[in-house]
C-alpha cells in the first residue's frame, strides 16, 4: 500500500472522521494491513489510533499490565460507541460542516508524533503518567500461526495492527462501510451534499473593509512629475493647434431609423417605396384546442396530410381536442414557427423595386447556326499507320501536300496527305518529342527535336529551286566568334549514313530539347529546354549565319512553350501560370497574359498577330484579345481531361484543341476588323476516334494550311485527318 493512502487509512481507523476529501481506490487485501512494519512519522497520521475494542484477550491483559490501557468503564463500553469517538491528542474541537463534536484525549498514545523506528529496537514503548516503561506485548506468532488464524478467525479480515498502542482493532460496520465509500471515491460523510452552493469572496457589491490591509504608497497622495510633463505637452500641441479633437458627429439629421418602429405617417412620407413589416395571421378555429367536429381530420385526410410534403400541406400540424385547456400540451413546433418568423422578418424586403420583364430568351445569347458556319471539319477521312509508339508531333508542309510526324520509337515519318502514304522513314536514334516544318514555301526543311539535339533534315519533297534554296541556306559558312568551348550551343554538319538520310545539320544544346518552332521568314527558329535551375531554357538560332543566342538573362519561370509572331517582331514565352510578350527590337517585355490556369501546356497565335489561344493540363482553353486585356476574353472549359495541343487556321476562322479524353473539338472564331465588335467564339464539332492509351488521348493537333481540315495524333501510334 503506498505512503498517502496508508496515512489515510489511519486517518479512517483513529478518529471515523467523515472526511470530505475522496482518495482514489485502494484495496485492503488481508495481508496489506497486516505487514505494514516499517512506518515513519512523517507516513503516520498527526492524530491517535483507534480505542482497542476488537483485540485478543491476551493482549488486552497485557495491555493492561502495562499500564498503557484506559480506564476499566471505557474498556467496557460497546464496540461501536469505543470506535465512533475521536480522539485527537493536538485538538480539542473538530468542526465538520454545521457539527461541533467534543474531542476526547487520547492517553494510550503514549509515543507521540515521534517516527516508530526509534522504538524499534527498544522492548517499550512509550511511557505512562507515572513515567515507567510500557513494554511491547509479547508477539510470540509465528507464520504459521499467523496462517492458522486467518484461516480460523472469522475476524481476521478486518483486523488491524496499531504500532502507537501495538494492538489489534478490529474494524466495525461503519468502518468498512467508511473505507469502503473511500474506495469508491465517494465521500465519508453519508449526508454531506458534494454539490451545495458556492459562495463567492468577492462580489459586485462594495466592501466596507479593504481586501489588504497594507497601507497606501506615498505616491498615492503626490502628484507624478512624468504625467504632469505630458499632460503639459497635450495641453500645449491644443493651444497650437497641431491636436485637433475629434469632431462629434451630430446625429439629428436621422442617418438611420428603425424601418419597422411603427407605421406612422412621417415615415410614408419621406419614403415611398415603404414596405410595412409582415404580420402574423390571425389564429383560426383549427388552431382552438377545442375545435368545431369540421375542422377534425378524418382516417383519410390524416393519410393523406401524412402523405402530402411539408411545404403542400395547408395546415401544418393536425388539429386535436381536449376537454381543458390545462391538459393542452406545449407546441412542439413552437421554436421552429418562431425561426421561420424571424426568417420572414429579416428576410422581408425593405422596399418595393419596379419589376422588369424580361423575356428568358432574350436572356440567351444569339449563337449562329452551325449551317451558317461551315465549312469545318466533321468526318474522319483518312488514319495514317505505321509508328510503333507515341505521336508527340506532326506537322503539315505550307503546301500542305506532305505531312511530317515524330514518335517515341525514334523515327521521323514522311506522309502523302491525300494518300496516307508513308513516302520516307529517317531514324533518328531516340524519342522525337517535336517536329516542325518550315513555314517558309521557298524552303523545303523540316526541323526535328531528339533528346538534347536539334535536326536539321532536308526531305527533297519540292521542285528543284525550293531544293537548291534549301542547299544553299545549309551551305551557309559559320560566322567567326568565340571559341566552341565557351558556346553552349554546338553546331556540326552531319556525314555517312544520317547525311544519306537527309539529316544536314545538329544544333547540340545542352539540356534536353522539348519543343522547335519556326519563324515565319524561315531562317530563324527557337528551341525550348524547360528548366528550374537555369536562365538558358529558350534559344533562337539562325540558319543562314549559324549562330544562337539565349535571349534571356534571368530567368522568369518555367518556359513550357514559344512561340513567333506572324507579322511582328514580337517573341511569345508561356510559362506555367502566364504568357510573356517580348519586343525583339526593342528588347524589352511590352505584355504579359494571365492565363488563370495552373499549367500551360502549349499555344497558338492568331494569323492577323491580335489573338492569342493557351491550353492547359487543368482542362481549360484560355482566348486572349491583346487590345483588350491582358485577362483571358473567352474561358472554354468543354474537355474533361488535360489539354495537350491548341492551334489556329490560317486563313479559316477555326480554332482546334486537343485533349487527353481522346476528342479533338473544333471552334468557330471568327475576328472582325471592327474594334468594338468582340470575336465570335462558339464550338461547332467534338471529332473522336483515337483510342486513350496509358491514360493519353490526342498529344497534337494542327490544321491544313489551305484546306478546313484537322489532323491529330494520339498516343495510339496513329495520325487520323478530319475533313
Amino acid at each position: 500500500m503506498s505512503d498517502p493512502l496508508r496515512c489515510l487509512l489511519h486517518f479512517v481507523l483513529e478518529f471515523g472522521v467523515k472526511c470530505p476529501f475522496a482518495p482514489q481506490l485502494f484495496n485492503l487485501n488481508n495481508k496489506s494491513l497486516e505487514e505494514d512494519e516499517d512506518l515513519s512519522d512523517s507516513e503516520e497520521s498527526v492524530y491517535s489510533g483507534l480505542e482497542d475494542s476488537g483485540s485478543d484477550p491476551d493482549e488486552e491483559e497485557e495491555e493492561g499490565e502495562d499500564g498503557g490501557s484506559d480506564d476499566d468503564d471505557e474498556d467496557e463500553e460497546d464496540e461501536q460507541d469505543q470506535n465512533e469517538k475521536v480522539l485527537i491528542p493536538l485538538a480539542d474541537k473538530l468542526t465538520y460542516g454545521k457539527n461541533v463534536l467534543l474531542v476526547k484525549l487520547d492517553i494510550r498514545n503514549t509515543v507521540g508524533n515521534i517516527p516508530m523506528e526509534w522504538y524499534k529496537d527498544f522492548p517499550h514503548v512509550g511511557y505512562d503518567l507515572d513515567g515507567k516503561k510500557i513494554f511491547k506485548p509479547i508477539r510470540n506468532k509465528d507464520e504459521l500461526d499467523d496462517f492458522l488464524d486467518k484461516m480460523e478467525n472469522p475476524d481476521y479480515w478486518k483486523t488491524v495492527h496499531d504500532k502507537k498502542t501495538a494492538s489489534d482493532i478490529v474494524l466495525s460496520e461503519e468502518q468498512i462501510e467508511l473505507v469502503n465509500r473511500l474506495q469508491k471515491g465517494q465521500f465519508g460523510d453519508v449526508n454531506f451534499n458534494e454539490y451545495e452552493p458556492t459562495v463567492e469572496f468577492f462580489s459586485n457589491d462594495v466592501m466596507i473593509h479593504p481586501v489588504t490591509n497594507r497601507p497606501a504608497d506615498k505616491r498615492s497622495f503626490i502628484p507624478s512629475l512624468i504625467e504632469k510633463e505630458k499632460v503639459s505637452k497635450l495641453v500645449h500641441a491644443i493651444k497650437m493647434g497641431w491636436i485637433k479633437p475629434r469632431r462629434v458627429q451630430d446625429d439629428s439629421r436621422g442617418r438611420f431609423y428603425d424601418l419597422w418602429a411603427n407605421e406612422d405617417s412621417s415615415i410614408l412620407a419621406k419614403h415611398k417605396m415603404h414596405l410595412p413589416a409582415p404580420k402574423i395571421p390571425l389564429p383560426g378555429h383549427e388552431e382552438s384546442y377545442n375545435p368545431p367536429p369540421e375542422f377534425m381530420f378524418t382516417d383519410e385526410e390524416k393519410a393523406l396530410w401524412e402523405q402530402q410534403d411539408p411545404s403542400d400541406r395547408k395546415l401544418p400540424f393536425i388539429p386535436k381536442k381536449y376537454p381543458s385547456l390545462r391538459q393542452v400540451p406545449a407546441f412542439s413546433r413552437f421554436i421552429h414557427e418562431r425561426f421561420e418568423r424571424c426568417l420572414d422578418l429579416y428576410l422581408c424586403p425593405r422596399q418595393r423595386k419596379m419589376r422588369v420583364n424580361v423575356n428568358p430568351e432574350d436572356l440567351i445569347p444569339k449563337l449562329p447556326k452551325p449551317k451558317d458556319l461551315q465549312p469545318f471539319p466533321t468526318t474522319q477521312a483518312l488514319v495514317y499507320r505505321g509508328h510503333s509508339g507515341l505521336v508527340r508531333s506532326i506537322s503539315v508542309s505550307p503546301s500542305g501536300q506532305w505531312l511530317v510526324s515524330g514518335s517515341d520509337d525514334g523515327s521521323v515519318r514522311l506522309w502523302e496527305v491525300c494518300s496516307s502514304r508513308c513516302l520516307k522513314t529517317v531514324q533518328v536514334g531516340g524519342a522525337v518529342k517535336s517536329v516542325a516544318w518550315n513555314p517558309n514555301p521557298s524552303l523545303c526543311l523540316v526541323a526535328v527535336t531528339v533528346d538534347s539535339a536539334v535536326l536539321i533534315l532536308s526531305p527533297a519533297l519540292a521542285d528543284k529551286q525550293v531544293i537548291s534554296a534549301s542547299e544553299r541556306l545549309l551551305s551557309a559558312q559559320q560566322e567567326e566568334g568565340p571559341s566552341e568551348g565557351s558556346q553552349p550551343v554546338v553546331w556540326s554538319e552531319m556525314e555517312g549514313e544520317e547525311l544519306n538520310q537527309g539529316i544536314r545539320l545538329k544544333i547540340q544544346h545542352p539540356k534536353p530539347v522539348h519543343q522547335v518552332t519556326w519563324h515565319s521568314k524561315g531562317d530563324y527558329l527557337a528551341s525550348v529546354m524547360p528548366d528550374h535551375s537555369s536562365h538558358m531554357q529558350v534559344f533562337i538560332h539562325q540558319l543562314s549565319r549559324r549562330r544562337s543566342q539565349n535571349p534571356f538573362r534571368r530567368n522568369k519561370g518555367l518556359v513550357q512553350a514559344v512561340s513567333f509572331h506572324p507579322i511582328r517582331p514580337y517573341f511569345f514565352v508561356a510559362t506555367q501560370r502566364s504568357v510573356r510578350i517580348y519586343n525583339l527590337v526593342k528588347q524589352d517585355m511590352t505584355k504579359k497574359l494571365q492565363a488563370n490556369s495552373k499549367w500551360i501546356s502549349s499555344i497558338a497565335v492568331h494569323s492577323g498577330g491580335d489573338h492569342v489561344i493557351c491550353g492547359s493540363y487543368d482542362c481549360r482553353l484560355s482566348w486572349f484579345d491583346l487590345d483588350l486585356s491582358t485577362k483571358p476574353y473567352k474561358m472554354l472549359r468543354h474537355h474533361k481531361k488535360a489539354v495537350r495541343s491548341v492551334a489556329y487556321h490560317r486563313g479559316y476562322p477555326l480554332f482546334a484543341s486537343a485533349s487527353d479524353d481522346g476528342s479533338v473539338i473544333v471552334c468557330h472564331g471568327t475576328v472582325y476588323n471592327d474594334l468594338l465588335q468582340n470575336p465570335l467564339i462558339v464550338p461547332v464539332k467534338v471529332l473522336r476516334g483515337h483510342v486513350i492509351t496509358h491514360d493519353l488521348g490526342v498529344l497534337d493537333v494542327t490544321f491544313h494550311p489551305t484546306q478546313p481540315w484537322v489532323f491529330s495524333s494520339g498516343a495510339d501510334a496513329t495520325i487520323r485527318l478530319f475533313t
